[in-house]
């Protein structure tokens, strides 16, 4: 009898045993209970460190680079030097046209000596050729005597035209030559390159003395006020985001987070991946920075209040809907959701309240079924 009452015993408890091991957590779920409350409603991307425009310095002018000492990562201003191109013989011609427009202007200077003589000698041949005009017509001297001082004064007369003709033509000269001359100069001072703007030099394409083509790029800057985040998010959602937005960027270097905001959205969609190229620029640009450095971008587009937060481990696939299980009286019966916003580790719905008490399914236990008996831990 005591051996029958012994195995019995045994029996019981292993029974206890598959039931507590076996039956009991397939059988036995965590719940879990929604809120209410507010949401803050983020789009994230990945991106890279671009710039709205950069800057291509080159030469007009091909020749040997002097001069080029500006390295990768420089900050440089407005009209700093950036390279002296070797403008070859360049300067002897302006030389010699400068020395060229001095002696016409010193010739000028010399006609205009002579004409004020001449003028002087015409003024006594007239007056000469006046009282003797009056004699001639007392009769007084010869008229062969008179031609002689017609002639003088009119030799004195035509000496002046031909001085300031010669004046005129020199002028002209001049003026040709000095418009020579500004075109060199404009062309040497082409030689000389200088940043048109502050900023960064990003890039580099020559070493100081190498020889350069016409139109060739020396180097790349890029203004820091120019400097965003181009990133890439969804078409389906992207339409949410508008200009002004405030934007977390973390850098693929460093785990700080900066803040900043969309400054552009491009109007073109991607008609491969199906998405639209979203700007995010720095509100403080870190220094130094990293062209085509990626990074994760964090978009904040709207808040959504008093709206039920649903933990995401709750939230489950039943007969092709998405929704949640809610356990009520021991019994489970699911409830499709619409879904209005999705957060890191939480869903936004209106369609159930925060009483309701949310059940988390469990992969490694039995399957769910409306009006299904569970045990709550």
């Amino acid at each position: 009898m005591k051996k029958y009452i012994v195995g019995a015993v045994v029996a019981g408890v292993i029974g206890f045993g598959v039931y507590s091991k076996v039956y009991v957590p397939k059988h036995t779920f965590k719940t879990v209970n929604s809120i209410q409350d507010n949401m803050s409603i983020k789009i994230n991307g990945i991106g890279e460190v671009s710039s709205k425009e950069s800057y291509k310095i080159g030469s007009i002018y091909g020749g040997k680079v002097l001069k080029f000492t500006i390295n990768e990562g420089e900050f440089i201003n407005k009209g700093d030097l950036i390279a002296l191109i070797d403008s070859v013989d360049l300067k002897d011609k302006i030389s010699e046209l400068e020395a060229t427009i001095k002696k016409i202007q010193s010739d000028i200077n010399s006609l205009k000596i002579d004409t004020k003589s001449a003028i002087a000698s015409y003024e006594y041949q007239n007056e000469i050729l006046k009282k003797n005009k009056k004699l001639y017509k007392k009769g007084a001297i010869s008229g062969l005597d008179f031609k002689k001082y017609q002639t003088n004064a009119t030799t004195s007369k035509l000496k002046i035209k031909s001085l300031d003709a010669k004046i005129n033509s020199l002028n002209s000269q001049k003026i040709q030559l000095k418009a020579s001359l500004n075109g060199l100069k404009e062309k040497l001072s082409r030689y000389i390159i200088t940043s048109p703007i502050s900023g960064y030099v990003v890039k580099k394409y020559i070493s100081n003395y190498a020889i350069i083509n016409p139109n060739q790029t020396i180097l790349e800057i890029i203004d820091p006020k120019d400097v965003w985040i181009a990133t890439h998010i969804d078409t389906r959602i992207s339409g949410d985001v508008k200009v002004g937005d405030t934007a977390t960027i973390i850098l693929r270097s460093s785990s700080k987070k900066y803040r900043g905001k969309v400054v552009n959205i491009k109007p073109i969609n991607n008609n491969v991946t199906y998405e639209r190229e979203v700007d995010v620029a720095f509100d403080n640009l870190p220094i130094p920075f990293y062209i085509q450095e990626q990074a994760s971008i964090e978009i904040d587009i709207k808040t959504l209040n008093n709206i039920i937060k649903v933990p995401s481990q709750a939230l489950t696939i039943y007969k092709q809907k998405e929704g949640v299980w809610i356990v009520l009286d021991g019994k489970v019966t699911f409830k499709p959701l619409k879904i209005l916003a999705y957060g890191d580790d939480s869903i936004a719905t209106k369609d159930i309240s925060s009483s309701d008490k949310l059940v988390i399914p469990d992969a490694k236990k039995k399957s769910l079924t409306d009006g299904m008996k569970i045990n709550e831990k």
